[in-house]
């Protein structure tokens, strides 16, 4: 049996590099609720130089509360912006020779979705 050990990073922790060593995927913050450009490069890298599985994590534009806050948006809103933050970590990654392999919703992004 193989078991995905999964973990959300990019979000402004120091303990990322490390993290990169011990998980088989990682749910990368895509600058809306933590990170930013610079970070999402950082933890590519790093993922890439530990055979680690990248993943975007996606979230409501809500760096204040964490992408937690529940927000009435236009479906071709919320449409747009996800593929925004995707497009932006799966570019990322193929210039640096990897491959976006998943997406995970954060907070109450992926609680509005799950109902």
């Amino acid at each position: 049996m193989k078991i995905d050990l999964n973990a959300d990073l990019g979000e402004g922790c120091a303990s990322d590099a490390e993290l990169l060593t011990l998980v088989s995927s990682a749910n990368i913050a895509c600058g809306f609720h933590a990170g930013d450009a610079q970070i999402m490069q950082a933890c590519v890298r790093e993922a890439i130089k530990n055979g680690v599985a990248i993943g975007a994590h996606p979230s409501f534009p809500d760096r204040e509360n964490f992408g937690r806050s529940a927000m009435q948006l236009p479906p071709e809103t919320v449409y747009a912006q996800t593929l925004y933050q995707i497009g932006a970590l799966a570019t990322i990654a193929r210039a640096q020779g990897g491959v976006m392999r998943h997406v995970k919703p954060h907070g109450m992004l992926y609680n509005q979705a799950a109902k």
